[in-house]
């Protein structure tokens, strides 16, 4: 998990959002998927990759640290680089823009979203990153997810599941973080961790080691939404992301249960098994209707300007634990 510091410019704090710590990524290959289809080229996951690394270059651009920190007693890092050098370490230690350049390209902003009709952040934002430490971690675990599923379910479905889950964890962080910026990809990143899991469980009868690799993927989420509750990262976005793609797993990543393939080419008389179990259609259509009134009331509250704190007293601890060590006011 990449934690994004304070990004201190006229006041403002960007909150960055971490990646998925991916040192047990390819955790897939303790289970054996039967029946196992051809395999779609992944080109989507690199381009986004491409899209991300080319924004934040355009950042840096716009951020011109020299210009505008000229006569500074802090001079920039990496001066090297001409107008494409970081920001003072004091100001953004994950190297990268200040924070009145994220807010200005597009940073998730509570205040311009509702007050400043700018619903456009609630997208722009995941293409954000608050320094090459955050992007560099967000990029490898794409990678690491999203080729995988990728090549296992297509563009349309994963492209889908990133997009979507990354607009649900921007909403679920507007409605509790409102006195501070965010920016990154990982809202979308856990959408992608969470519909990992209810594609294994709707798909469960055609994994073998289906334990092993249930618990393996539960502590790789665990673990990756426990350090959110450290400080300066944006655990509400990490939490509407995985909520989104959880849901979003069982209406797209559903597959034909154990036993179908082999007897599709049988007259129908021989068939032993429908192409889909009835839990299949359950969960999908449980998981479709919570996806659309989840995100009904999401935005309705948000743009009501409804402040998730007054509902929820003691949620604020999802994203920030306080301890002797560091505190969350900010």
């Amino acid at each position: 998990m990449m934690r994004n510091g304070d990004l201190e410019n006229r006041g403002g704090t960007a909150k960055g959002r971490g990646g998925y710590n991916n040192r047990n990524g390819n955790y897939q290959t303790s289970y054996y998927v039967e029946n196992s289809e051809s395999q779609w080229t992944s080109w989507l996951v690199p381009m986004i990759v491409v899209a991300n690394v080319a924004m934040f270059i355009v950042i840096m651009f716009v951020n011109d640290c020299p210009k505008n920190h000229f006569g500074y007693r802090k001079q920039c890092v990496a001066k090297f680089l001409g107008r494409l050098s970081f920001q003072p370490l004091s100001e953004n230690p994950l190297f990268g823009p200040s924070s009145a350049t994220l807010e200005k390209l597009g940073a998730l902003d509570w205040s311009k979203v509702v007050h400043g009709h700018q619903a456009w952040r609630l997208v722009t934002c995941v293409w954000l990153h608050a320094g090459v430490i955050h992007l560099l971690a967000n990029m490898l675990s794409l990678v690491f997810i999203g080729i995988r599923l990728e090549q296992q379910f297509g563009f349309v479905r994963v492209g889908a599941i990133y997009l979507l889950s990354g607009i649900g964890g921007s909403i679920l962080s507007s409605l509790f973080i409102q006195h501070s910026i965010s920016v990154g990809a990982s809202g979308a990143l856990f959408g992608l961790l969470g519909a990992m899991l209810s594609e294994l469980l709707t798909n469960w009868t055609i994994y073998s080691n289906k334990i092993a690799a249930l618990f393996t993927l539960v502590v790789i989420i665990v673990i990756n939404l426990a350090l959110g509750i450290l400080p300066h990262v944006d655990n509400f976005a990490h939490i509407g992301g995985f909520i989104s793609g959880f849901l979003l797993g069982f209406v797209l990543l559903f597959r034909p249960q154990f036993g179908w393939l082999e007897n599709r080419h049988l007259p129908a008389s021989a068939h032993l098994k429908s192409k889909y179990a009835v839990y299949q259609y359950v969960l999908l259509l449980a998981a479709l209707i919570l996806l659309i009134v989840g995100f009904t009331v999401g935005l309705v509250m948000l743009f009501r300007g409804v402040n998730g704190n007054d509902r929820c007293s003691w949620c604020h601890y999802l994203s920030c634990v306080p301890t002797s060590r560091w505190s969350c006011n900010n």
